[in-house]
């Protein structure tokens, strides 16, 4: 069952219900994927990290390569 709610944000918005969690933090979420995922969520929910193309859905790849690659 685990492997169904990887990509799944209305699957993870419910069992976070289930939870009775009081906030949600999306990271990681394709965008979009965070949009279905907040229509769902009962909690208050906020955005940390999304994935994009430019860094290969990797996420954080900017902030550990800051002060590298990118200066």
């Amino acid at each position: 069952k685990r492997g169904s709610v990887l990509c799944n944000p209305i699957m993870q918005a419910r069992l976070l219900e289930q939870a009775g969690t009081d906030l949600n933090i999306v990271m990681g979420l394709c965008v979009g994927h965070d949009s279905l995922f907040y229509k769902h969520a009962q909690a208050v929910t906020t955005t940390l990290v999304v994935k994009d193309r430019v860094l290969v859905h990797n996420p954080v790849m900017a902030l550990y390569t800051a002060d590298g690659y990118y200066s």
